[in-house]
């Protein structure tokens, strides 16, 4: 069977769902859809599709990005808030799947708990793609392994360093880096690491590659590849805003902790950023930076897979 049909109709939960090969082909495919878009060549795939896109949490780069990528790919993309669908006044998340089934050919959603997600999927008969949830933000982790193929020429044998939360980044980080070959290595302080079952279930696809938590930002950025960060306190965490700066005071991506890493490095962030708090102005906007590219990767990235499960 091709990886074309391998993937058709599937939902993307979690790059744990996935084989080390349907992610490259994702990225292969990624890669031809860029190219064809540089060249302006005119690709609609996706012609007469439509993709449902629930937002319970807001966004910039998952909404336009995926709005912009179903259009470019010849479909049309629906927004739905919690506030226009009747998932926010109480309606059973399998009512939802079962008639928005009926309507589209894929649900994108950006939620805060997984079990929705899960749920959606469960009961949906079209591909249920996760957009992000607090376990999880799978497309994210997508365009960032496309991002570091490009700049790298490969992934297998790298070693990523993340600084920060651990988060959803962090946790998606882990599956995407340990399914391709890539050493990843999570420096957190001691109540901010990741969950261990999650941090268990990465460690379980490592085949030849580490995944080490930490207490320590040096031990973790020693020799990478890669430095990755996120904000302190994620959507729905800015509350505790005053609380997170005293614990991630030591965690700042600067240019001292960047000197322990290799010398062509790249640093790496899902934004929106924080300058001057989990990274300085002159790591992100300097020149071993490739935000700006990442963030367009979503784009590309989602593209991929949008063909891939609704083509």
């Amino acid at each position: 069977m091709s990886f074309k049909e391998q993937l058709k109709g599937r939902d993307l939960l979690t790059l744990a769902d996935y084989s080390k090969a349907e992610i490259a082909y994702l990225l292969g495919l990624a890669t031809k859809i860029k190219k064809k878009r540089k060249n302006g060549e005119v690709y609609q795939p996706l012609k007469g599709k439509t993709l449902g896109m629930i937002f319970e949490k807001s966004s910039t780069r998952t909404r336009v990005s995926f709005e912009a990528g179903i259009y470019q790919l010849g479909g049309t993309g629906l927004f739905l808030s919690s506030n226009d669908i009747q998932i926010g006044r109480g309606e059973p998340i399998s009512d939802t799947a079962k008639v928005l089934s009926g309507y589209l050919d894929g649900i994108m959603i950006r939620t805060f708990s997984q079990k929705d997600v899960e749920d959606l999927a469960e009961n949906a008969t079209i591909p249920v793609i996760n957009g992000l949830t607090d376990d999880y933000h799978p497309c994210q982790v997508l365009a960032d392994l496309q991002t570091i193929k490009e700049k790298k020429g490969e992934l297998e044998g790298l070693k990523l360093a993340y600084i920060g939360d651990g988060n959803n980044m962090a946790h998606s980080l882990m599956i995407g880096c340990a399914k391709m070959g890539i050493d990843v290595a999570i420096a957190a302080p001691d109540g901010y690491q990741p969950k261990g079952e999650i941090t268990e279930h990465a460690k379980s696809f490592a085949d030849g590659s580490e995944v080490l938590i930490t207490d320590d930002p040096i031990e973790a950025v020693k020799n990478a590849d890669v430095i990755y960060s996120d904000v302190w306190a994620s959507m729905g965490q800015e509350q505790e805003q005053k609380l997170r700066e005293k614990a991630f005071a030591m965690y700042q991506v600067n240019t001292e902790l960047f000197s322990h890493a290799h010398d062509d490095a790249i640093f790496m962030h899902c934004l929106p950023a924080h300058r001057g708090e989990e990274v300085t102005t002159e790591i992100i906007d300097g020149p071993q930076s490739v935000v700006f590219e990442e963030a367009e990767n979503r784009l590309h990235a989602q593209k991929a897979l949008m063909v891939a499960l609704m083509g």
